[in-house]
């Protein structure tokens, strides 16, 4: 079972969303405005920057702030629960307003599905809670994951790859220098040139009224060996992080480093041999494998990608069926982003901080930072040599 748990509620038009987050250790230092940092980096707010190209006018509507109601206490955690609420700034444009019940589906939305699902006969229901909004709660909890993770050296970043058919040319930047560069980035692409190309597709895009997808990596660096484990196949870390990312709205694949570039290749052009390192430790002999194998983290960077599909709100009607008559019908165009990709890479950073701090302390355990900090720092100076492997031992089955 997770030592990490989180729950989130809350609708796109509602008062606030909220989130609750449970096993953080006691005496991490945490401040609103700590969590604050990152909502704005999800709205692309970064150093009074607009908001990403292509994102909707709510963007410049919403000022997230966040409120931490309880767990934290004189500025630190205590070990209960922590609570946060973040205000919808939009809800007192719709408050107290008599609005038609929606009937019309949009395609590639949860109108339908949820209708099916819960016998809605207004789509809106499905609308509020399935929209994107409620990702600003995950990047709040994932906010307080990630200053956890930075008290053991672990930082999470993410940069955009591709937008379209426009992709970055990333290839010679180490994993650390390209989340890097994202930061620096109106549109957190680390390939100026590729940038500017994405930035004239979304424009067309725009024009066309159409939206367009593309992917994103998230790099977690400093991740320690041995967290995860291959004894279960929901215990294996690449299936929490895959089921995390594909999570978010929109998100229709992920990938653990080059994946499906590597299923095109041959076993000894993908798998690279070990060798004894100076400091008796083992090294790879070629890259590293995206950071995990078998489930498990080898210490180097873990690398994941996720694609994200086209916006299914477009501005151009859709063939659709009007549910309350069973005819033919068009959708109507419910306020959007045109790209929400470099929007998504954030959420997906929040997403891969919470699994990776829950894998952190069900490793080290403990209730207290002042517990766990000194078995992380036996966990980082393990060495090849410390496995005790005896020659000539032998496996008796029962």
């Amino acid at each position: 079972m997770s030592r990490l748990r989180f729950l989130t509620a809350g609708e796109s038009h509602g008062p606030s969303l909220s989130a609750i987050l449970e096993g953080v250790p006691a005496g991490l230092a945490l401040a609103a405005s700590e969590i604050d940092a990152d909502l704005a980096r999800r709205q692309g707010r970064v150093a009074g920057a607009d908001p990403y190209r292509g994102a909707s006018a709510r963007m410049r509507m919403e000022q997230d702030r966040a409120e931490i109601t309880s767990g934290v206490l004189a500025g630190e955690t205590t070990g209960a629960p922590i609570a946060i609420r973040i205000e919808n700034a939009d809800h007192a444009n719709w408050k107290g307003r008599a609005i038609e019940p929606m009937t019309v589906p949009r395609p590639g939305h949860a109108d339908l599905t949820g209708a099916i699902k819960y016998g809605y006969d207004d789509l809106r229901f499905s609308l509020e809670r399935a929209s994107a909004r409620e990702t600003a709660a995950r990047v709040a909890v994932g906010a307080v994951c990630r200053k956890l993770l930075g008290v053991f050296g672990i930082r999470v970043g993410s940069h955009v790859v591709r937008v379209g058919t426009v992709a970055a040319d990333v290839d010679r930047l180490s994993p650390a220098e390209r989340i890097e560069a994202a930061e620096r980035s109106p549109f957190r692409c680390a390939d100026p040139v590729a940038e500017a190309a994405m930035a004239a597709f979304i424009d067309a895009v725009m024009r066309d009224g159409d939206t367009a997808g593309g992917v994103f990596e998230v790099i977690a660096l400093g991740v320690p060996a041995g967290l995860g484990s291959y004894a279960h196949w929901d215990r294996r870390l690449s299936t929490q992080l895959a089921a995390a990312l594909v999570g978010i709205p929109a998100i229709t694949g992920v990938e653990i480093g080059h994946g499906f570039d590597d299923a095109t290749r041959t076993g000894t052009a993908v798998h690279h041999g070990f060798a004894p390192g100076d400091a008796g430790d083992v090294v790879r002999r070629g890259p590293e494998p995206a950071g995990l194998e078998g489930g498990i983290t080898t210490g180097a960077p873990l690398v994941i990608r996720a694609a994200m599909k086209p916006l299914a709100t477009i501005i151009s009607p859709r063939d659709s069926v009007d549910l309350a008559t069973g005819r033919a019908a068009k959708t109507e165009y419910q306020r959007s982003d045109y790209c929400a990709v470099p929007r998504a890479a954030v959420v997906g950073e929040a997403m891969t901080a919470i699994v990776l701090a829950d894998a952190l302390v069900e490793k080290l355990g403990g209730d207290s930072l002042a517990e766990m900090l000194p078995r992380a720092s036996a966990l980082r100076q393990a060495r090849f040599d410390d496995l005790h492997m005896r020659s000539g031992a032998r496996v008796l089955w029962p």
